[in-house]
């Protein structure tokens, strides 16, 4: 195992990571402290360059809300191969959007309410665009028609997208005060959702569909787990979904996984195809 230390440790040589407190974590994990808040994309960065050399998948966690996540003198025992493999083979078979869903997929928009759904957070009043939609009628067939619509207007779109695109901007990231980068012992992306602690997966059940959300995200999107807070993940996107049909699938999953991000699918949609930084937030 200190030799296990001793190779990270090595690999560290040159990066932000180096010289930084390493030690055992829990089930298997190794965490490294005193991580700076104010270069965590760089430090997640470095540590990801290196999952081909260490197999060791990172990802960044706080000990603010947890007092018992520390670095331990000895090593804590991890799942069993047969373990971990029952965990992946479980979640690539489940489909975790039977569980993950918005709870305004089953709303109805009547007369009164389409303004407020036609302005969003934007403050870009929207409503002459859906004004010959029948109403009422279902929440996300209002706010896909809001959608289309947009994206045939330039000018409004324009506006929309410079006012909701902080959301998917590293500057609309939390940031902890104290950060600990954990180093899952795993390379697969599927299997590292047995150590991703957050408050939407509180069963074993959910957590295997979030790992399965992981594998997801991670093949069509190159959405990469860059950070983990407890009621929030933070995600590095390498390919944004296009406008349209993409961007208003990535929005629907989005909004499911964080019913607590302030805007409407629609603007979710607007904001994905504009930046490579996703924000889940999920809290009581």
């Amino acid at each position: 195992m200190r030799n296990d230390l001793d190779q990270i440790e090595a690999a560290f040589v040159g990066t932000p990571l180096a010289g930084l407190p390493i030690g055992h974590g829990p089930a298997g994990t190794v965490l490294v402290a005193d991580v700076d808040p104010h270069r965590l994309h760089d430090a997640w960065r470095a540590a990801d360059a290196l999952v081909p050399v260490l197999g060791r998948r990172p990802v960044l966690v706080t000990d603010d809300f947890d007092g018992t996540l520390r670095i331990r003198p000895e090593p804590d025992p991890g799942p069993s191969e047969s373990e971990l493999r029952a965990f992946a083979e479980a979640a690539e078979a489940s489909d975790p959007w039977l569980i993950y869903r918005h709870y305004s997929e089953d709303e109805e928009v009547d007369e009164g309410e389409v303004g407020y759904y036609a302005r969003g957070v934007t403050g870009v009043d929207l409503t002459a665009l859906v004004s010959d939609v029948a109403l009422p009628t279902e929440r996300p067939a209002l706010e896909r028609a809001l959608y289309d619509r947009l994206l045939a207007d330039a000018d409004l779109h324009a506006r929309v997208s410079g006012r909701v695109r902080f959301v998917t901007q590293t500057d609309y990231w939390y940031t902890p005060d104290s950060v600990l980068l954990m180093l899952l012992p795993t390379s697969d992306v599927r299997s590292s959702g047995y150590w991703v602690d957050f408050w939407g997966a509180p069963t074993p059940e959910y957590q295997r569909r979030l790992a399965e959300v992981l594998a997801q995200w991670r093949h069509r999107w190159d959405a990469r787990l860059v950070a983990s807070w407890g009621t929030m993940l933070q995600f590095q996107v390498g390919r944004r979904p296009a406008p349209g049909d993409e961007a208003w699938t990535a929005a629907g999953q989005l909004k499911a996984l964080a019913p607590n991000l302030d805007l409407h699918r629609w603007e979710v949609a607007v904001a994905l195809s504009a930046g490579d930084a996703w924000f889940v937030h999920n809290r009581p």
